[in-house]
C-alpha cells in the first residue's frame, strides 16, 4: 500500500515527533528554576546565558513536555504545625492486585501522606507521614492505616532530626559548566 509504510527512525519527519534530548542548556534552566520558581524570564534568560525569546521558548517546552511538572511554594512544616515526620512501613497480606490497588487509593485520599512508595524487601510499602504530634499520628495509624483491608503489619519510625532535604533533582551532569 503506497503511502502506508511506517517512518524509520533514519526519516527526518519522524525525529521531529521525537523530544530532542536535554542539553546543558535545558539543565542549567531546570536547575535555576528548582532554586527560584518566581525567577522572571529576564533574569533566568542572563543566568543561563541565552536571550529572553528563546529562553522563554525553551522553558515553555519543557512545561509541555512534562519535564517541568508545576511550580510550587515549599512550606516549613513546623510554622504550619506538622513538625512531627514519621516514616511508616507496610506490609500486606497478600501482594494481589486488588489490595495493591485498596491500599494506594486509600493511601491517595490521606492528606498527612506525603510520600508513599511500594518497596522490594521486608515491606511492601514506606509512606512518609506529617502530623503536628504523636496524638495525631497514633489517630492516623488507628482510623486509617490498621482499617485498610489486607494491612498485615505496621513499623513506624520517628524523625528526630532532619540532616537533608532536598526538593531540587542534581540535573546537571558530571562535566558540565556551571
Amino acid at each position: 500500500m503506497a503511502g502506508s509504510e511506517e517512518r524509520g527512525s533514519g526519516d527526518p519527519a519522524a525525529r521531529r515527533d521525537e523530544p530532542r534530548p536535554l542539553d546543558a542548556i535545558d539543565r542549567k534552566i531546570l536547575e535555576v528554576l528548582q532554586e527560584d520558581a518566581r525567577i522572571s524570564n529576564l533574569d533566568l534568560a542572563a543566568r543561563v546565558g541565552l536571550s529572553p525569546s528563546p529562553c522563554l521558548r525553551r522553558v515553555r517546552e519543557l512545561e509541555e513536555r512534562g519535564v517541568v511538572r508545576r511550580y510550587v511554594a515549599l512550606l516549613d512544616p513546623v510554622a504550619v504545625g506538622l513538625g512531627v515526620s514519621v516514616f511508616v512501613q507496610v506490609s500486606l497480606e497478600r501482594q494481589a492486585e486488588k489490595g495493591l490497588e485498596t491500599f494506594e487509593q486509600r493511601v491517595l485520599a490521606r492528606p498527612e501522606v506525603l510520600e508513599c512508595y511500594l518497596m522490594t524487601g521486608d515491606a511492601d510499602y514506606l509512606l512518609r507521614v506529617v502530623v503536628p504530634d504523636v496524638a495525631a499520628f497514633e489517630q492516623f495509624l488507628l482510623e486509617h492505616l490498621t482499617r485498610i483491608p489486607g494491612v498485615a503489619s505496621i513499623k513506624s519510625s520517628f524523625a528526630l532530626k532532619q540532616v537533608k532535604y532536598r526538593t531540587s533533582l542534581p540535573v546537571r551532569r558530571d562535566g558540565e559548566r556551571p
